[in-house]
């Protein structure tokens, strides 16, 4: 550099630090702006094992049961900079796994360990995940020698099932195929609290009322997995707990008797750690120095080890035996009564009014000291709420009925987010199908596709309701769970064929068409729901002057009432639908952000999103008929028209008189209405990225090019589900 370039200042050009810089974002300029990183987020740049990697041909080389044993010597493996309680590690990686696949909720399919996001802020470093980094750390010399043959997520779901191998339990099974990210999920909205631990009133209408949690939230604070464990905002009240415990658990996939085997299993083994001050604790990971080189939470001025660690701050175990899986908790919470103390802490916990010391767990540094036992606000719910009283009951009477039941909820709570069992790998993929994995059976792929698409199209359909019906099969897609989807037709069940967003009238008259001519074929109403889609695109493609065959997958079966769990499948119902200028009701966040959600969830990217929402309006696929946003006058042909009138500047937009949410597409010239659209459709021109890819479809060279993406777009969310073609 020249000598005289040099800022005078010394300051150089680059910037740094940006993590503290003070430099604007565009959010900051602009804080009602759209932002995309939703869908920007996980791009193939960010993977270091590059696009050519396939974890699943990677998985077939791993030595399994090697890794099991690994794992197994790992559980006892003391190590000095951070020795295991009573010599054992199962406590501690119960909690990693477990924490990992408690965030977990059931509204949009969100959190989960199926991606190994514990690895990445803010999950690393939430305080209720205190002290899971030692645990992911001590599993770092069995990553590095298995390398690229195990994901992070499978490894760190892995370890807490043999946790629980190790102590005694017989578990259900285990699949790996789980696929780890690079980088924060940034599209989980986790709450808007700015501080960990704030009050629940941030995210409850009325505390008292659990059921009025904002959605999708589970958890009931910022930074906790799922309910405090002193009581609600810290308040010990184990009914008002339990409230809140049903309602977390609910909304976690979890019914009562599920909900109380994980809380018992959970708390068999290992314990809670309290021994300290809070002001004692380093930095949480993302907010510790260099030296601490990825830890954090490390104490000031003590150990912080051993009997001398602080996480929750509750202090003690639950069982006399914390190592090993047996009915102790169920001894230890029914066999004694209770009262409230306060930890070395400070924090609420629930103590024995008195204890023999033989009932008493031991020191885990020093076996000699006996330790007084500890109950958290959610375990004493589980004694005084008559329904969680009562399924206690029923283990306590059956042993057997407790290990089964929790053996198999650890491992919906573990497989809960990896979709379908198509995508299971390994030996100990239980052989059982299960209703909450949405079974589907097998279709079949030896059929005359020409032949049924002929006679789809010979029917009295129009292209708008082909394509609208084979849309709202496939929309329900969530690649967050990898749950919904056009495969096993469950449009034609409840719940779904009475969803509003479905338009069941429509729907019902389609599926009237469709379901004679699948029979007859003897092929599954599914693949016939998609084709027709297909056939109703090839139909507008044509009447737009360009001849084209939709990629066809067949193979899809139909699902049986039987197979599906309705209660769980509410969750899927679209609210929104910004593809079909639909909205149910009036939410707090605009149209446009509620559009560029369902995007991601169904996997698109932001060029994606724009082809296929402009291809649909001209198609004439909104909901109910509705004509905002069909900036056409060839309605039913696939052209470029909504992007070529929304861009063109013989046009003037206008706000539509007595309805903020409708816009007016006006002649500069004579001022008549040509069009009107909605907030969603204008965002395509306001927005400057979404008007980038407007533009680049509204050009006179890209006809052809419209055409091909929309197909190509349309054919990935026909296709989202199936996990038994290749992508």
């Amino acid at each position: 550099m020249d000598g005289n370039q040099v800022n005078s200042t010394g300051k150089c050009p680059v910037m740094h630090g940006s993590h503290t810089s003070t430099a604007a974002s565009n959010t900051d300029w602009w804080p009602s702006a759209l932002n995309f990183d939703i869908l920007h987020q996980h791009d193939r740049k960010t993977n270091p094992l590059g696009p050519d990697f396939n974890y699943r041909e990677a998985l077939k080389s791993l030595d399994v049961e090697a890794l099991k044993a690994d794992l197994r010597a790992l559980m006892t493996d003391s190590q000095e900079w951070w020795p295991a309680d009573w010599g054992s590690y199962v406590g501690m990686f119960a909690r990693v796994t477990w924490h990992a696949a408690g965030s977990y909720r059931l509204g949009d399919g969100r959190g989960g360990a199926g991606t190994g996001n514990q690895r990445f802020a803010p999950l690393n470093s939430w305080p209720d995940n205190n002290n899971t980094d030692k645990g992911r750390r001590l599993l770092w010399p069995i990553k590095k020698k298995y390398g690229n043959k195990i994901s992070w997520a499978d490894l760190i779901v892995l370890a807490g099932t043999i946790a629980y191998e190790q102590a005694g339990l017989k578990t259900f099974g285990f699949a790996f195929g789980r696929e780890d990210i690079w980088h924060p999920e940034k599209d989980i909205y986790w709450g808007a609290e700015k501080e960990f631990l704030a009050g629940s009133e941030h995210r409850y209408a009325d505390v008292s009322k659990p059921d009025t949690m904002e959605n999708p939230l589970a958890a009931v604070q910022m930074g906790l997995i799922y309910v405090n464990p002193e009581g609600v905002n810290g308040q010990p009240d184990p009914m008002a707990t339990a409230a809140q415990i049903r309602e977390t658990f609910a909304r976690m996939a979890m019914n009562d008797e599920e909900t109380v085997a994980l809380t018992a299993g959970g708390h068999t083994i290992g314990k809670s750690h309290g021994n300290g001050r809070a002001e004692d604790m380093g930095a949480e990971p993302e907010g510790a120095g260099l030296d601490e080189q990825g830890l954090g939470w490390n104490a000031k001025g003590r150990r912080g080890i051993g009997r001398d660690q602080m996480v929750s701050g509750i202090e003690g175990a639950w069982t006399s035996n914390p190592t090993k899986w047996d009915m102790g908790y169920f001894d230890m919470l029914f066999g004694h009564e209770w009262e409230l103390r306060k930890s070395p802490a400070g924090a609420w916990q629930w103590e024995p009014v008195s204890i023999a010391p033989e009932d008493m767990p031991a020191d885990v540094e020093v076996p000699s000291i006996k330790t007084t036992p500890i109950m958290t606000d959610a375990d004493m719910a589980m004694k005084v709420d008559p329904v969680y009283r009562a399924i206690c009951e029923k283990f306590m009477a059956d042993p057997a009925s407790f290990d089964d039941a929790f053996a198999r909820a650890w491992f919906k709570l573990t497989h809960r987010d990896m979709g379908p069992k198509a995508r299971y790998v390994g030996p100990d993929v239980p052989s059982e199908d299960l209703i909450w994995q949405d079974p589907v059976p097998a279709g079949r792929t030896d059929y005359d596709v020409d032949g049924l698409k002929a006679r789809i199209s010979a029917t009295d359909l129009t292209v708008a309701e082909m394509v609208a019906t084979a849309w709202d099969s496939a929309r329900t897609f969530r690649g967050s769970d990898l749950r919904g989807g056009a495969n096993g037709a469950r449009i034609r069940l409840a719940p779904q064929k009475d969803w509003a967003g479905n338009e069941p009238e429509r729907l019902a008259r389609v599926l009237s068409v469709l379901q004679p001519i699948a029979i007859e074929a003897g092929v599954p109403l599914a693949d016939v729901i998609v084709l027709a889609g297909n056939v109703g695109i090839e139909k507008a493609a044509q009447a737009a002057g360009h001849s084209v065959t939709v990629p066809f997958a067949p193979g899809r079966g139909d699902a049986t009432e039987e197979q599906t769990d309705a209660e769980s499948f509410d969750a899927l119902e679209p609210v929104h639908d910004g593809f079909r200028n639909w909205l149910k009701a009036d939410f707090a966040v605009n149209a446009e952000e509620l559009l560029l959600d369902r995007a991601q969830l169904l996997g698109l990217t932001a060029a994606e999103m724009t082809v296929l929402l402009g291809g649909l309006r001209v198609i004439g696929a909104n909901h109910g008929g509705s004509k905002l946003g069909v900036l056409t006058d060839r309605e039913g042909a696939l052209t470029a028209d909504f992007f070529v009138n929304l861009t063109d500047m013989a046009n003037r937009w206008t706000k539509a008189e007595g309805d903020a949410e409708i816009y007016e597409i006006r002649d500069r010239k004579t001022d008549a209405v040509k069009w009107q659209a909605s907030r969603v459709d204008v965002t395509f021109g306001s927005n400057s990225i979404l008007r980038s890819y407007a533009e680049v479809y509204a050009q006179d060279d890209n006809a052809d090019k419209f055409v091909r993406d929309f197909v190509a777009a349309w054919v990935k969310v026909m296709n989202a589900d199936r996990f038994d073609i290749a992508a």
